[in-house]
């Protein structure tokens, strides 16, 4: 990180010159890189059909690189992904085809407590984000899976005090991320509080998507997380989004429980239900609904900057889903072991 004050000699007399601090400026590089191994026991399905670490063998997962600029009234943030996790994180850019913009944003502070964005940045709706060095688990749940990544718009974050804070935005329709295919436009808005010991969130989106149809798309979803004990932290979201008759909803908990300065296990328990067969990342019935349970175990192992984490995971169909050989199966085990260094 690179931060330096800026001087100016501004007023000049006969004994003196004057200096004026301007202001204190900050211009930062960071990011990440992470790599894994996968497998799956007993079927002959690679993966679930969540984001990320689903390819068999030895995988890479993506390099970020994080740009970023601060100073007291303005600033910007340019976040690049390469490789295959990146590539999945960043979709629907019809337009130039790129897909390595990852985050894009300007913003500027309107007094203390407003600061407009302008740009593209990753969603504020859910626990899980993109980058592995925030998710204590290294594969993704379906709730994150399904969106929505990310938006590119207007949004004005709030800071009333006490803790308490909120945004409200206008974006395109969702992962349309480089234009607006047929002016139609999504609105977000969060409502958060949060103390020295966690937080809780409300978010919600609403809005069409260019799909061809008059549905509204809506989302509503809570995010919270809150340190117990000094060892024990405990996450939990729930998110519901309809689509006329169809859509998901799903709920998650995140204990996390930090046994050393070098090791910590962290689970990860969904339940995760589809209507109407708005989506299909498992069998459904004659109906178009399903449901499954996903129970994950992470271990996190840190050395220095790197943390490796060895991961067992097991997914669990309403309807046989996997095959292996000539059955289907209900259930998915797999094991993954990432790395993942932060710079």
């Amino acid at each position: 990180m690179l931060t330096g004050l800026l001087y100016s000699p501004l007023a000049f007399s006969q004994d003196e010159v004057v200096v004026v601090e301007e202001e204190e400026q900050t211009f930062s590089i960071s990011g990440s890189i992470d790599t894994y191994f996968h497998t799956s026991l007993g079927t002959d399905v690679d993966a679930p059909a969540t984001s990320f670490a689903n390819l068999p063998g030895f995988g890479l997962g993506m390099a970020n690189l994080i740009a970023s600029y601060s100073g007291e009234k303005v600033g910007f943030t340019a976040d690049l992904v390469f490789g295959p996790r990146g590539y999945d994180a960043v979709f629907a850019n019809e337009y130039t085809g790129q897909r390595i913009v990852n985050q894009l944003f300007a913003y500027v502070k309107l007094g203390n407590a407003v600061t407009l964005n302008m740009g593209q940045f990753n969603t504020f709706l859910g626990y899980e984000v993109i980058s592995p060095t925030i998710n204590a688990n290294y594969s993704t749940s379906y709730m994150f899976s399904y969106g929505p990544f990310s938006h590119t718009g207007l949004r004005a974050d709030f800071d009333f005090g006490s803790g308490w804070g909120a945004k409200l935005a206008i974006m395109n329709p969702t992962d349309f991320v480089e234009f607006n295919p047929d002016d139609k436009y999504t609105l977000g808005g969060q409502l958060g509080y949060t103390n020295d010991n966690g937080g809780i969130w409300l978010n919600v989106l609403s809005g069409e998507q260019p799909d061809g149809t008059d549905e509204n798309t809506f989302q509503i979803d809570l995010t919270t997380g809150w340190n117990l004990t000094e060892a024990v932290y405990l996450g939990l979201n729930a998110t519901s989004r309809t689509v006329g008759d169809g859509g998901f909803s799903g709920v998650a908990i995140y204990p996390k429980f930090t046994l050393s300065d070098a090791f910590a296990l962290a689970l990860r328990g969904e339940y995760f239900m589809v209507k109407e067969g708005y989506i299909e990342p498992f069998a459904l019935d004659g109906d178009g609904d399903g449901n499954v349970l996903a129970v994950t175990v992470s271990g996190n192992i840190s050395v220095g900057n790197l943390m490796i984490i060895p991961e067992f995971r097991l997914d669990s169909t309403s309807e046989d889903t996997y095959p292996d050989d000539d059955e289907v199966k209900g259930s998915l085990g797999t094991f993954t072991l990432a790395a993942v260094y932060k710079f």
